[in-house]
């Protein structure tokens, strides 16, 4: 690994790249004599700029989990470089200004939440005179009350209370990078909820955020970008509008009015009886109006354009990568 490696230079008018990593691979050996190898990552490059939440999808056994591991420095990668904050990966500097939530995060099971947080908050030589205030601002942040947090052992807390837990220890340093590793496992629909704000909010105050994720709606409510990760290659990077269309489109199904009226309206256009679908990229009320002065009547617009969960799926299938290995 090249410990020299610099992020590559920008256009003075785009924010600096936070998260940069050019050809990463990682190879185990395996065996009883060690004589098999096996590639959990290929050749992967990806670039995140400062202020933006990326979101990195894949199946299990996708390689997800190694790739953030080695850009935290926690695993030495076979081949290529990477760079966070401009700062080589597993450089000192550079992990002071970073937050890891790990997806099965070890805990010391007979200290309570606060107890533990307290520990994290003298290992960054937070002040003392600080780490009360700054504990409880980040146990209501992430809707753990500090009672529970105060009283009661980790041993006896819930995957979510746990999750809160590992959140806050996260961002306890106030870190201008947060990885997160499947941040919303073990919740509930309300902890899920709560997540998304508090990744918005993060989001609001410029923070960069890398996260890897199987749970999609969650992926596609906050991400400005997303990649696919799947058997350890990279399948395709990019803005939620650039992989799954930037123009809103609209599927419409109706009933009556003049059919030739109607196909100058809508792009596509099938008619049965009296039932007719169609779909169009024209501005709503354009539609309607045309609609209503061809004579005929809307029964449901939604919209046309796909869903990240049925591009993901259908990345997958295209490659034939939906069985298992």
């Amino acid at each position: 690994m090249n410990h020299a490696a610099q992020s590559p230079p920008r256009p003075t008018d785009e924010p600096p790249i936070a998260v940069w990593a050019e050809g990463l691979s990682k190879t185990y050996r395996t065996g009883f004599w060690l004589n098999r190898k096996v590639t959990s990552l290929k050749r992967c490059s990806i670039s995140v700029r400062a202020g933006e939440t990326f979101g990195l999808l894949g199946p299990n056994g996708a390689g997800k989990t190694t790739l953030l591991k080695m850009l935290l420095g926690l695993i030495r990668p076979t081949a290529g470089r990477a760079t966070i904050l401009g700062r080589p990966i597993g450089d000192r500097a550079m992990r002071q200004r970073v937050g890891y939530l790990p997806e099965n995060a070890y805990f010391y099971d007979y200290l309570t939440g606060w107890e533990f947080l307290e520990f994290v908050a003298q290992l960054l030589a937070i002040p003392r005179s600080q780490r009360s205030q700054r504990i409880t601002q980040l146990l209501d942040w992430v809707g753990l009350s500090v009672e529970s947090a105060k009283n009661k052992q980790m041993r006896r807390y819930s995957k979510g209370m746990l999750q809160r837990v590992g959140m806050a220890q996260a961002l306890i340093g106030n870190p201008d990078v947060v990885f997160l590793d499947e941040p919303m496992s073990g919740l509930d629909p309300l902890g899920r909820y709560q997540m998304r704000e508090i990744v918005l909010a993060l989001k609001e105050q410029g923070k960069t955020i890398f996260f890897n994720s199987h749970i999609l709606n969650d992926v596609e409510s906050v991400c400005d970008r997303v990649a696919i990760l799947a058997r350890g290659e990279l399948l395709c990077t990019g803005s939620l509008d650039e992989l799954l269309g930037g123009s809103e489109r609209y599927a419409i199904r109706g009933r009556g009015g003049d059919a030739a009226a109607l196909g100058s309206v809508l792009d596509t256009f099938d008619r049965q009886g009296e039932s007719w679908q169609g779909e169009t990229g024209r501005a709503l009320p354009e539609v309607t109006a045309a609609v209503m002065g061809a004579g005929g009547a809307i029964a449901s617009i939604e919209s046309a354009r796909p869903t990240l969960e049925a591009y993901f799926l259908k990345q997958l299938r295209d490659r034939g990568l939906t069985t298992s290995q």
